[in-house]
């Protein structure tokens, strides 16, 4: 397979395999070698049905309906993150528009820092610390209310300490790249929305592993909450506006006023923006 340039379209280097961060922005990283071999590599032939196929599902309607999310792809191998660009990177297509792409852990943050996506397609193993690594550095970008950078693992691991790692870092889902174009295209979504997504295998290894743990200390300060009061501090924390959360608990603005007024007062906090790290602090987001 020929090589394929990233969203900018600089040409690589002709000296061997390399690989280089790229963002539209035009700060990428320095390039950096890697392989393009290994399961990681072939798999990407897995990803989706044809390149040219028509869109269908969630993602149609969100395409047809004028919807876009921006994405970085994170991944140490190029010819993956080459299969998934042409899959799901058409964007009059998909909606998906991938604005930047990184191969390891400083690339990553870089890319992430310039572009601030919506949403991250990232890889589990990566050199500099792996997908772990790459979310304690982007933290505070997942925390902004504003503006949030909200995180999808996508690898070809499908082991539980891998899953749980990675949410537990604050990933919203984990997909494994046997997924079809079509269904990682409605995740993208589904994560940029602030659901949370799983292979259904995968599910089960984050509900086992919450479960089997001891029952979390009694939260004297969360306990002061309403379940209103609740439901509005975690859509507050993932950077819904009053309206929105008016139309989505089907109450009015006014009242969702009301109950951050409470939550605050409740809290002692000051703004929205102590109620998300609040909020961020305890994994209510």
């Amino acid at each position: 397979m020929s090589d394929v340039n990233g969203p900018t379209g600089q040409a690589p280097a002709s000296n061997g395999p390399e690989d280089a961060a790229v963002g539209t922005a035009g700060t990428g990283a320095e390039a950096a070698t890697e392989s393009t071999t290994g399961p990681d590599a072939e798999s990407f032939a897995g990803v989706g049905a044809p390149t040219g196929s028509t869109a269908v599902g969630a993602n149609a309607s969100a395409a047809a309906g004028g919807r876009r999310v921006r994405v970085v792809l994170v991944d140490d191998h190029r010819m993956f993150r080459t299969g998934v660009q042409a899959e799901i990177g058409e964007t009059e297509r998909t909606g998906v528009e991938v604005v930047g792409e990184a191969a390891d852990v400083d690339q990553a943050v870089t890319v992430i820092t310039a572009t601030r996506p919506e949403v991250v397609l990232l890889d589990v193993h990566l050199p500099g610390g792996g997908g772990v690594e790459v979310l304690r550095r982007c933290a505070p970008l997942m925390a902004d209310a504003r503006q949030p950078v909200r995180f999808l693992a996508l690898s070809v691991s499908d082991a539980a300490e891998d899953v749980i790692g990675v949410i537990r870092g604050g990933a919203r889902g984990y997909v494994t790249k046997t997924i079809t174009g079509t269904d990682l295209v409605d995740s993208i979504f589904r994560v940029q929305d602030g659901d949370a997504v799983f292979s259904p295998r995968l599910a089960g290894f984050v509900l086992d592993a919450f479960a089997s743990t001891d029952a979390p200390p009694v939260d004297e300060d969360l306990d002061r909450l309403t379940q209103r009061e609740r439901e509005v501090l975690r859509l507050i924390a993932r950077g819904y506006a009053y309206k929105e959360i008016a139309k989505q608990l089907f109450i009015s603005v006014k009242t969702v006023e009301s109950h951050v007024s409470a939550v605050l007062r409740k809290l002692q906090l000051s703004n929205r923006h102590e109620l998300t790290r609040w909020a961020t602090a305890r994994r209510l987001v």
